[in-house]
């Protein structure tokens, strides 16, 4: 029988996809437990077994028909918790269970940080703890930007506390428990730190859509700091990921980079999400995927940089209901000197809403270039031209 990798869930697009086919280029055959395979078209397009089971129940997982992988992971964050129960009852590599599973917590994280949040469980307490303004309102648990919210005023305070607390289960149908964060909001640029254990990887200059939400609408490698801000950023991911008792693995630290210095956003233990390995294998020649495939299955992951390249990738994402009519929108964008790759995520006809979250990204476009400069010119400009696969709504082209 083949050697397998398990991977409960994963993102439905993306990395997900990457992960399946890592694991194959390892020579290890991906298996899928999932909820609802209706999520993954990639599995039915490139032949990925899927097991039909309850992925919120590492038992259930084990209990189902996985055959007996050779390592188990996740590329979704909500469900590294039950791959690393299922990891450790297997007696296999992989990070330890309570430490991702304490993660997920953003109070948790905040309380062992100590970053400055207030846990509130009714509108009165969220309104209450928003003393100074501008404030952000986000869930417990989540991912994605989803529910993350700059607040003004006490009334946009109460009415996103109410909204909140009104969510019992996310996206992937799992519980989410009825706290809202409320944190002050923190002034400056954001970046990402890429870790692998304790070596840095990549940071991420991370741009973000219009406020009051906190889309995330490109990035760009290397981030071009001065090295004194580089090695803050640095060394407050590694104490963060510290504190935390995390190191197996990739772990992605999100920073704001304010007057007063960094100031921690997450910590989140898994490669980025948004694109952002590919991105950095195109600037440094490291695949996170495969690093974080081969970790999992045992195996030495290879963090060599074999080149030194300057990477930025952009969004496509709508300013006003739209939808999507891709014509020659890719081609055009994919003729920029410089383009790596552009992408359209959905079908012609799809109706794209202004951008709130991760889900509202529509499309891609990956630029490479010798200098920042010149990778971020024509990211831009290649997606200046994927931007007219976007119609607005009741428009006609």
């Amino acid at each position: 029988m083949k050697r397998t990798l398990l991977l409960v869930e994963s993102n439905t697009t993306g990395t997900g996809r990457l992960f399946a086919r890592q694991a194959r280029e390892l020579g290890f055959e991906p298996v899928l437990a999932a909820a609802d395979p209706s999520r993954y078209p990639y599995a039915a397009e490139d032949g990925v077994r899927v097991v039909v089971c309850d992925t919120a129940d590492a038992c259930a997982v084990l209990a189902s028909d996985i055959g007996e992988p050779a390592g188990v992971t996740s590329s979704s964050e909500y469900f590294i918790p039950v791959a690393a129960r299922i990891a450790a009852k297997l007696d296999l590599p992989g990070p330890d269970p309570d430490a991702v599973t304490e993660c997920r917590n953003k109070a948790h994280q905040r309380a062992v940080l100590g970053a400055p949040c207030t846990v509130a469980t009714s509108v009165e307490a969220a309104v209450a703890a928003a003393v100074e303004f501008p404030v952000v309102l986000k869930p417990a648990e989540g991912s994605g930007s989803v529910g993350v919210l700059r607040c003004e005023t006490p009334a946009s305070v109460a009415a996103q506390a109410a909204a909140l607390l009104s969510v019992t289960h996310n996206e992937r149908g799992l519980p989410v428990p009825p706290r809202v964060l409320v944190e002050p909001y923190a002034n400056g640029p954001e970046y990402s730190v890429e870790l692998f254990g304790d070596v840095v990887v990549a940071v991420v200059r991370k741009h973000l859509g219009p406020s009051p939400f906190f889309v995330e609408v490109g990035h760009d490698v290397p981030a071009s700091l001065p090295p004194a801000d580089e090695t803050a950023l640095i060394d407050t991911a590694r104490a963060a990921v510290t504190a935390l008792g995390l190191g197996f693995g990739a772990a992605h630290v999100e920073i704001r980079l304010t007057p007063s210095g960094p100031r921690l956003m997450e910590v989140n233990p898994r490669p980025a999400g948004g694109m952002i390995p590919e991105l950095v294998r195109a600037a440094t020649g490291v695949d996170l995927v495969a690093a974080q495939v081969a970790a999992v299955l045992g195996l030495p992951p290879d963090l060599r940089s074999t080149r030194r390249a300057c990477a930025s990738l952009r969004f496509l994402t709508a300013t006003a209901t739209s939808v999507l009519s891709a014509g020659d929108a890719v081609t055009k964008a994919s003729t920029v000197p410089g383009v790596a790759e552009a992408r359209l995520y959905r079908a012609d006809g799809t109706v794209v809403r202004s951008a709130r979250d991760y889900r509202d990204r529509a499309g891609h476009v990956l630029a490479v270039a010798d200098r920042p400069r010149g990778a971020r010119a024509a990211a831009v400009a290649g997606l200046d031209r994927l931007r007219a696969a976007l119609v607005p709504e009741g428009a006609t082209r």
